[in-house]
């Protein structure tokens, strides 16, 4: 009987790892969106938006867009022009009227991007550029682009341990091209504020402001419109009388200015600014229009990070980049050791070897 007793307790033991409850798990959170990275990629244009919770399908679990949004507003805004995101990541092609509801009662207004049908009040940003990784890209899909149109290009640095290789030879092309590079909250508050802004005539002064309220939320984004016109411009300054900025013809980030073209100027301001054109002389009229693209450009180009659950690694590779980003911030869950795991692993390591012992040597005196 004496040696069925350390028998047992050995079975036991050996079977605690199995039938124990796993260790209780947390979420992570990714440092790097409240370090010098964050700043670095808001100086330069980029957007922060949201992709949830690793593993949580929002359209089971519809608190994780909320959730998602609070862990990001906690480390870092979403845009220079903003502070709350406003753009979602979507797996699915329909987004259903009660998940469209939980993402417009959370601030959100851009779903994609292999989004086919949301409900009204999202806009859709549709993946039509392919992707950044080498053996996926495809130049001649972006060179094909719409005039105006938005291109999307699919970036995921990471797919579980396997590192993804981007493809340089189509980042230092599209480096480049005279395309805007921007972002989908950019891209589309820009649009909407240029369609908002308006300008009339009076003697030989223009006078640019907004036509109508905008609801653009915590973000003030600048709209783009083109006058046309058959006189000299004096002097294009803000309401309050500082001049506004000269638009060099190869700026390729959103930026607010002023520039001639053939046939008239184009200008970008804020929404809730007024802009004042004096002009050498009265002028017969002048016809507006609202410009899709910044500065006259082809077309507007984004990556888009997806699952961004760690921002250093995704944004490695894109140091000094001129290109724009859209991350997509996915939080991840982190394993939370506790106390337990470590008593059981040295409990382990002590009583097995004692136990065995106590085998042997009940062994040899039986």
């Amino acid at each position: 009987m004496g040696g069925k007793i350390p028998t047992l307790f050995v079975f036991a033991l050996l079977c605690v790892p199995i039938f124990c409850p796993a260790v209780a798990g947390e979420w992570g959170t990714d440092t790097w969106l409240s370090s010098v990275i964050s700043s670095e990629r808001l100086d330069s244009g980029d957007e922060f938006g949201c992709h949830g919770y690793e593993g949580v399908d929002p359209f089971d679990d519809p608190w994780v867009i909320a959730a998602c949004k609070e862990y990001l507003v906690g480390l870092t805004n979403a845009s220079r022009w903003g502070i709350n995101p406003i753009s979602f990541g979507i797996s699915h092609p329909v987004v259903d009227e009660e998940t469209g509801a939980f993402l417009i009662s959370s601030g959100f207004s851009i779903v994609g991007d292999m989004v086919e049908d949301a409900p009204e009040g999202l806009s859709i940003a549709t993946r039509n550029g392919a992707s950044l990784e080498k053996g996926a890209s495809d130049k001649t899909m972006i060179e094909s682009a719409e005039e105006d149109s938005l291109v999307s290009i699919h970036w995921r640095a990471r797919v579980g341990d396997l590192r993804v290789r981007e493809d340089k030879d189509v980042i230092s092309w599209l480096e480049e091209q005279p395309v805007w590079f921007t972002t989908w909250g950019e891209w589309h508050l820009h649009r909407e504020s240029g369609l908002s802004t308006n300008a009339v005539l009076n003697n030989s002064t223009i006078t640019i402001q907004p036509s109508q309220p905008m609801d653009m939320g915590s973000w003030s984004v600048p709209g783009t419109i083109m006058i046309e016109l058959n006189s000299t411009v004096i002097s294009v300054s803000e309401s309050d009388g500082k001049p506004m900025p000269m638009l060099a013809s190869d700026e390729r980030k959103l930026t607010v200015g002023w520039r001639q073209v053939d046939g008239g100027i184009i200008v970008t301001k804020h929404p809730e600014t007024t802009v004042i054109i004096e002009l050498d002389s009265g002028t017969g009229g002048i016809v507006t229009t609202p410009l899709l693209t910044f500065n006259d450009l082809n077309y507007s180009v984004t990556i888009v990070g997806h699952h961004t659950s760690n921002l250093f690694r995704w944004t490695q590779d894109f140091s000094g980049s001129h290109l724009s980003f859209t991350w997509l911030i996915e939080r991840s869950p982190e394993e939370s050791v506790g106390w337990k795991l470590p008593l059981f692993a040295m409990t382990m390591l002590i009583a097995v070897p004692l136990s065995i012992v106590y085998l042997i040597r009940n062994d040899q005196f039986s």
